[in-house]
């Protein structure tokens, strides 16, 4: 597992990620993510028209919403079906981080 943030959890117990199987389609759109932030930077450099600007903000952050909710589907197919499968594993432990990570989603 990598490195938690202060403040973090993590209740993960088995070692591949929900998302594993989706891996290489998540690191694409994610990296077509980051071509829309440096896009923006340039925007804001060049000075561009606020309201193109935010137009763009709106298509990242849709964009890194997608990616949210594909990688909250994965982890219930995965993480949720693979703890209700094993009876070493709390399945209202995966559920419950399923809740707090769709409350943090719904927030943002």
């Amino acid at each position: 597992m990598g490195r938690q943030r202060e403040g973090t959890t993590t209740m993960a117990t088995h070692t591949n990620p929900g998302y594993i199987d989706n891996k290489e389609a998540q690191l694409k759109r994610l990296r077509r993510i980051e071509g829309q932030i440096r896009g923006l930077q340039r925007m804001v450099d060049e000075e561009t028209y606020c309201i193109d600007i935010l137009t763009q903000v709106s298509a990242a952050t849709k964009a890194l919403e997608s990616v949210a909710l594909g990688l909250l589907d994965d982890h219930l197919h995965h993480c949720v079906v693979h703890a209700a499968q094993d009876p070493n594993q709390s399945v209202d432990e995966k559920i419950a981080e399923a809740s707090a990570a769709i409350a943090r989603l719904v927030r943002s």
